[in-house]
């Protein structure tokens, strides 16, 4: 992080981090969303995958020694036993000619590029072949909760006022510190107390405490609001217990709580619960059908939301974990199963997604800290594009062990063919010629788009 100060400058695409920024738009929208989506696409190759790299080094070695095998099949023969030099002058000319590694130099390229392209018309950016590749060997899933298996768009279902507060004053105090706020909850808090027509003034010296709460100042004097495990921490336990009951129940219901104080008594608190998206479960069942060994849900929610949402699920889950907790837990699983995969849509979720093998990002609603930290946005914000993308990666990397044994077996065909004699050099140009066009023309079958596909998509973009 990067201290800033009143008059600096700040660039486009920066990331804040836990203060409220105010500043002045001085230049054109060049480093705009779009404009670096662009540019991911423009530079995908640039991060070129594994089994791009793996044919380059051993078309490197292979070349120079087939054009010395070509020079000894011309040289030897003649000298040492007697042959014919015109003939086997031929003869490694045809060798020559069909060991050149055309083929097997472009039949990776031309796969991941068909790839990537296939995947970007399908809604899922991925940010170059190496992580094309990736997708494919996915042993374990980490989800975050709210806005990735839910729909992030949770409503306040119960405000309840204490020690002589009403319910507009805690409302008004409640948005008074969510109003700064990008999160799911607070955006809830705020729709609900516009609704309501409550007036509100933005606290001052506001602060976020990441994956707790946040304070600030109201009318000089210092509130919190926070999770109910936030409460336990501001609070003794025999001030705690007097909302420690209503908490549970909600959370009982799968609700989540939050609640808002200040240095000498409890406000209140405020019911929250978020929809489960209706793909979800689906989703979950196709990636158990894909052989994903683990799928787990990595929350800062509390335990009684997390346990509701996981159950009807189907999956495992860790709750009210701070987000260096869930970066630890994302390194306890890499330890374990090596190929992880975290899938979220908040800022919490950046640092454990540059800790997995890959992240993937819920894009349309994800923040910007986790768009960029992720190899992977699904830009529709469709969930169900997930156990696609796994699918996708594994046809493509077959596309790709295709190609390789196509144009090597092929050239190992005709060396034989043209060490018994029996080919002939045009036989060995349409050979070579050949088996580039078809290599080409199997990497390309990627760019086809199945119908159900199409009509996903248009779906999307009806939404």
């Amino acid at each position: 992080p990067v201290e800033k100060s009143i008059g600096a400058g700040v660039y486009a695409g920066t990331i804040n981090g836990d203060q409220t920024l105010e500043f002045e738009v001085t230049k054109s929208a060049g480093e705009s969303t779009l404009s670096r989506i662009i540019s991911m696409i423009e530079n995908a190759q640039s991060k070129r995958a594994v089994a791009e790299q793996w044919v380059e080094k051993f078309a490197a070695r292979y070349t120079p020694i087939m054009i010395g095998f070509a020079v000894l099949i011309a040289i030897v023969p003649p000298l040492v036993f007697g042959g014919d030099w015109s003939r086997w002058i031929y003869e490694a000319l045809v060798i020559l000619v069909i060991a050149c590694p055309c083929a097997l130099v472009i039949s990776t390229p031309v796969s991941i590029v068909a790839g990537l392209s296939r995947a970007a018309r399908n809604g899922v950016l991925i940010k170059g072949g190496n992580y094309l590749e990736r997708p494919a060997k996915t042993s374990v899933i980490a989800f975050d909760k709210t806005g990735t298996l839910t729909k992030g768009k949770p409503v306040v279902q119960e405000v309840i006022p204490l020690n002589n507060h009403t319910q507009k004053q805690l409302l008004a105090n409640a948005v008074a510190l969510e109003i700064n706020s990008d999160h799911p909850l607070a955006k809830a808090v705020v729709s609900y107390a516009k609704s309501q027509n409550i007036e509100f003034k933005a606290a001052d010296s506001f602060e976020i405490i990441q994956g707790k709460g946040a304070e600030g100042l109201i009318n000089g004097k210092r509130y919190w609001l926070g999770s109910h495990k936030y409460l336990h921490e501001k609070l003794s336990e025999d001030e705690a217990c007097i909302v420690h009951e209503a908490a549970l129940r909600f959370e009982n219901q799968g609700h989540s709580v939050v609640v808002i104080g200040c240095d000498d008594h409890i406000c209140g608190l405020i019911s929250i619960a978020d929809e489960i998206r209706e793909e979800a479960y689906e989703v979950i069942q196709k990636l158990k059908a894909l052989g994903i060994e683990k799928l787990i849900m990595l929350t800062g929610d509390n335990n009684g939301t997390a346990k509701t949402v996981a159950t009807k699920l189907g999956i495992d889950y860790k709750a009210e974990l701070l987000p260096e907790d869930k970066v630890q837990y994302v390194q306890e699983l890499r330890d374990q199963y090596e190929h992880v995969v975290m899938v979220g849509d908040g800022i919490n979720d950046a640092p454990a997604m540059a800790t997995a093998e890959f992240g993937v990002a819920m894009g349309v609603a994800g923040s910007d800290a986790a768009i960029e930290t992720a190899d992977i946005a699904l830009m529709s914000d469709d969930l169900s594009k997930l156990p696609w993308l796994i699918q996708h990666s594994k046809n493509t990397m077959n596309i790709i062990k295709q190609n390789i044994y196509f144009a090597i077996g092929v050239k190992a065909v005709f060396i034989v063919l043209a060490l018994m004699g029996l080919a002939t050099l045009w036989m060995a140009i349409a050979a070579d010629m050949g088996a580039s066009l078809i290599v080409i023309f199997n990497g390309l079958r990627l760019l086809k788009m199945r119908k159900a596909e199409k009509v996903s998509m248009e779906l999307s973009h009806a939404k």
